[in-house]
């Protein structure tokens, strides 16, 4: 559930106004950032291939051989192809500081920073630190970029959107398709019902991650896979990384991908709950409990307290990136006496996100106090009830079992998630 984008905060001095950049993918490059090697103003580099493209409001280099990006202004953009040109740092800053006076232009500071980050690649002709490997991202590539068109394309997109206006219609209109708690227990049995559960969402999951690598392979572009968590929830993340590589416009395709196919899902249970007669009330329940995942899904897009699509889509709409890292600053500056950082060029949108911040946690309370402890507290009592009252013999003790073993799994990849998160940072 959600892509996962993996931003990380880089302090850039010299010519480089950002306090942030966008860093994706944070494998180690095994260099040596000085290697021994002062810098002056007769120092020439040499960088590693880099790919620039345009963006909001800066630009967006890409090394090609880590496949980690970096948010730069024009400035940085110029001092970059004058590097390339064979210029030494003092002729670079010179004919930087005669073109934008307005700007601190320090060329030894900005050049260390390049060296830090593992772009350069020769400095005076020496090489700097051990030959650097490819490791730009890949995987997935084995789906064809037809069926990635086919489901994103001009028609489909806006037919996405359709289906989304139709689904509040409907809602509007029928109140009583709003999930309950209740819609989860399909079964007299806890045990078959949570199988069902886990079964219907881990479906569901699967659909959702299907738009983004769906969506990802229509421009060509490689997608990965992993398991990780939010909170107590085990997700699945699509690493989206090479979707820097695209226009804005075409990133939030990407963003809201997921979404556009749980949209498609929703109307059809919308549909057959309202429109298909059913006899056996299981069918009912299926559905109900198809709008119940995709509805718990939807609120937890909006928590905007954690980086999901819906979080994603809002950053590249506003072109204000590690809007989360911005937007705890001023709420910290707002709370206590915390300096809020450099965000006053986008000062209004960092002050909206927090709100939209804060109005995440009380969605999230909110799931919680009227869906997840009802559940909890009523398969809980259930079960213990089971094992308490019956013997080994008997059904129930069993169904209780199962029920436990489920929670101690799930318990068991949630733990994996944190784990492995922890062992990556």
């Amino acid at each position: 559930m959600g892509n996962e984008i993996k931003p990380e905060q880089v302090q850039l001095q010299g010519c480089w106004d950002l306090t942030s950049s966008i860093l994706l993918s944070t494998d180690e490059t095994g260099s040596d950032p000085f290697n021994d090697m002062k810098l002056t103003f007769n120092t020439t580099l040499t960088l590693h291939p880099l790919q620039i493209h345009p963006d909001r409001k800066h630009y967006i280099v890409e090394d090609s051989l880590s496949g980690d990006y970096y948010e730069m202004p024009q400035v940085c953009i110029d001092a970059i192809e004058l590097l390339n040109k064979g210029k030494t740092l003092g002729e670079i800053e010179t004919a930087l500081i005669h073109d934008y006076p307005e700007e601190a232009v320090e060329l030894i500071p900005f050049a260390e920073q390049l060296v830090e980050l593992g772009l350069v690649k020769e400095i005076d002709g020496e090489q700097v630190g051990q030959k650097k490997k490819n490791h730009a991202p890949s995987g997935l590539e084995w789906v064809p970029v037809r069926a990635g068109t086919f489901f994103f394309n001009a028609i489909t997109v806006k037919l996405y959107w359709v289906f989304f206006v139709v689904n509040i219609i409907f809602v509007v209109w029928n109140p009583w398709l709003l999930p309950s708690y209740a819609d989860i227990f399909l079964f007299d049995s806890m045990m078959m019902s949570m199988a069902a559960y886990l079964i219907i969402s881990l479906v569901l999951i699967i659909i959702h991650e299907s738009g983004h690598i769906l969506a990802t392979r229509a421009h060509g572009l490689p997608a990965n896979l992993e398991i990780g968590h939010r909170l107590f929830l085990v997700v699945f993340e699509t690493d989206l990384t090479p979707a820097w590589k695209l226009t804005p416009k075409q990133r939030n395709r990407l963003y809201f991908a997921g979404m556009s196919f749980e949209q498609v899902i929703l109307f059809i249970a919308f549909c057959f709950i309202l429109f298909v007669p059913f006899e056996d009330a299981l069918y009912i329940g299926i559905m109900k409990l198809v709008v119940f995942d995709l509805f718990v899904k939807f609120i937890y897009q909006c928590c905007f307290y954690m980086k999901t699509d819906m979080y994603y889509a809002v950053e590249n709409l506003s072109g204000c990136y590690n809007l989360m890292e911005r937007g705890k600053a001023f709420l910290r500056s707002r709370i206590g006496n915390e300096d809020n950082g450099d965000y006053q060029n986008e000062a209004k949108t960092v002050k909206y996100y927090s709100v939209f911040y804060l109005c995440g946690i009380m969605l999230m309370a909110g799931l919680f106090f009227l869906f997840f402890l009802p559940q909890a507290l009523f398969a809980f009592s259930e079960s213990f009830r089971h094992i308490m009252n019956y013997t080994v013999t008997s059904p129930y003790f069993w169904d209780a079992v199962a029920f436990f073993t489920q929670v101690f799994l799930m318990l068991g990849l949630l733990l994996y998630g944190i784990l492995k998160h922890k062992a990556s940072r």
